[in-house]
């Protein structure tokens, strides 16, 4: 009789520590799941969205922005931390003189997932409402690929903000706006 020895979870802690050996990934239940660079276009993209927001909620001394799948800690025993591509924190969740060395242990306010060539956005739609559902009080999903952004506000409450439209920071952060025009750039002129 042949018996598989039992799956060994990883910990938050020694994720956290695989950074240095090069792993790239998130933890879901114990279980490392290793995603490859998503490449220059959603690096560009991921950027932009975090210094625009970077911008206005240090302006307002609002909370903080990270970025670049900084980890957010969302289940213990077996552990799953996530990374968002960007998230914001408002002051009232992550004081403003938090100085966290691992990951969050807190809910963003505000998430935004970019869509990598490697993601379907069936994926992206699970993983918009997996933010709410531990509490994110807004997502974006920004594809590149059709220059759109869907925002999520609840799992009933989703809408999509197309070329020439502008996000709007609602709630989590009054007063935001930004024109997909500055996520994306101008639109690019029709091959001949």
């Amino acid at each position: 009789m042949v018996t598989e020895a039992p799956l060994r979870l990883v910990t938050a802690d020694e994720l956290l520590k695989l950074d240095a050996q090069g792993f790239y990934g998130e933890l879901i239940r114990g279980v490392l799941c290793e995603m490859p660079p998503p490449g220059i276009r959603h690096g560009k993209i991921c950027l932009k969205v975090g210094a625009i927001l970077l911008s206005f909620v240090e302006r307002q001394n609002l909370g903080t922005v990270v970025s670049n799948d900084a980890g957010v800690w969302l289940e213990r025993n077996p552990d799953t931390v996530r990374g968002p591509d960007v998230s914001f924190f408002s002051d009232e969740h992550m004081p403003l003189d938090s100085d966290i060395p691992g990951y969050a242990e807190v809910i963003p306010d505000l998430v935004v997932e970019v869509r990598s060539p490697n993601d379907s956005l069936s994926e992206l739609h699970d993983k918009a409402l997996m933010w709410l559902s531990y509490g994110a009080h807004l997502v974006w999903v920004v594809v590149p690929e059709t220059r759109t952004v869907d925002v999520y506000r609840s799992s009933r409450d989703i809408s999509t903000v197309s070329e020439g439209g502008e996000l709007q920071g609602g709630d989590v952060l009054p007063g935001f706006r930004c024109e997909l025009e500055d996520i994306f750039g101008p639109q690019p002129e029709p091959s001949k």
